[in-house]
């Protein structure tokens, strides 16, 4: 079996490694820059991740109810969490919950505020906790996926780091003059938001595109985090607003899943991370969308705000597949913001890459230089924004100003 580097410990990085473990490989070295692991600016360093498998194609609902099986399983120790996808809708959740209903998946179409307001706990609804969801277009299709919920991500990393690295380090990473990598005969790129910055010279500026995501929290004291802690997941398909229920630690995420912010450092026309590593001296629309599921929370301060990097596509699938004129270099990466969900059963794809027995139909959906399509209308914006420092969140504007 091939000697494999990975450069990247994140999700494809250690889903790989692990795959390839399971699959008899003995010389696979996972590499990453940051000096603590999982790295701090990482996307899958997260505290969750949404788990569903409400895609409008069909194909990721597949792979997403594989995962969802595997989430089950005792190796994840119970970092999943299965209590529901409530998706309010459009003409994509229309083509979601039919995907979902061909593979099997637990689903009820809600066809009124009533029912939509049905799936939280009573105690919210008379209360002015909870939205009246009325804003809902009444041909609109919105449903609730039980067979799906949340991750708590940077742990589920953690265990998966646990099986994935097996302590061994590579000194050097140079090529000879043969164009061979000392030290591997496979080296996978799993690089993230970093992937085309790092590595400028393979010309990834139109495959990988690093974006920010603003993200939000709110700390609840132990008995306001019990009154939403069995709320399903809100997935806005309309907006892109997401909301989870509780951590075990009381607090709250949200997000818009967006186009997002690329940020051009002096000097490159190629969109780099900026992060509190990388750059440690350096909402009000999340505050609307929150009104409009928990009406109490949005009235809250926020506890803390973040800037989380993808590596988006431009037709949001991910680029998995041998470098055009380097059979020895795969790339890993472009997770487009629906990656995560797939930890358990994403390094199968690379490591059938790396075998040369990955299904052909993906093999050529997720090469690198494959055809790009339309965007898949996974996102409520598809034009990214170029990100101004001087507009990021400052304490003033983590209160609430109605």
């Amino acid at each position: 079996m091939p000697a494999v580097v990975i450069i990247g410990a994140g999700a494809f990085g250690l889903s790989t490694a692990y795959h390839l473990l399971e699959r008899g490989y003995t010389g696979v070295t996972v590499l990453d820059r940051a000096e603590h692991l999982p790295a701090f600016d990482a996307a899958s360093t997260d505290m969750n991740k949404v788990v569903r498998s409400c895609y409008g194609d069909p194909e990721y609902t597949r792979l997403a109810r594989q995962a969802i099986e595997e989430w089950r399983n005792d190796m994840w120790q119970n970092c999943y969490h299965e209590c529901g996808v409530l998706n309010l809708g459009d003409a994509y959740t229309e083509q979601s919950i039919n995907n979902d209903l061909k593979y099997g998946a637990k689903v009820e179409r809600l066809g009124s505020p009533a029912s939509i307001r049905a799936q939280f706990p009573s105690d919210l609804h008379n209360s002015g906790r909870l939205g009246t969801f009325t804003s809902l277009d009444v041909s609109s299709t919105s449903y609730i996926n039980h067979d799906g919920g949340w991750a708590e991500a940077e742990r589920a990393v953690g265990i998966l780091m646990e099986h994935s690295c097996p302590g061994k380090t590579v000194q050097e990473l140079v090529k000879d003059e043969r164009g061979q990598t000392k030290g591997a005969n496979v080296v996978v790129l799993a690089l993230g938001s970093w992937t085309a910055s790092v590595f400028p010279s393979l010309n990834l500026t139109g495959k990988c595109l690093a974006t920010g995501q603003s993200i939000a929290t709110i700390q609840l004291t132990p008995e306001e985090a019990e009154e939403y802690r069995k709320t399903p997941v809100v997935l806005d398909l309309r907006t892109g607003f997401y909301v989870f229920p509780p951590t075990h630690r009381n607090v709250v995420k949200f997000a818009i899943h967006a186009a997002g912010h690329t940020y051009t450092v002096p000097g490159s026309n190629i969109s780099t991370p900026r992060t509190i590593v990388s750059d440690p001296d350096n909402g009000l629309e999340l505050r609307v969308q929150l009104r409009s599921v928990y009406p109490a929370l949005s009235e809250k301060p926020f506890s803390g705000t973040r800037m989380c990097w993808y590596t988006d596509s431009p037709d949001g699938d991910w680029v998995i597949g041998r470098y055009p004129g380097d059979s020895g270099l795969v790339l890993a990466t472009s997770g487009s913001g629906h990656a995560f969900k797939f930890l358990p059963t994403l390094g199968k794809l690379v490591a059938d890459v790396i075998e040369d027995k990955l299904d052909p139909k993906l093999a050529a959906r997720f090469a690198v230089d494959r055809q790009v399509k339309p965007p898949n209308g996974e996102r409520m914006s598809v034009v990214s924004q170029e990100l101004d420092i001087h507009e990021l969140c400052g304490p003033e504007d983590m209160m609430p100003t109605f």
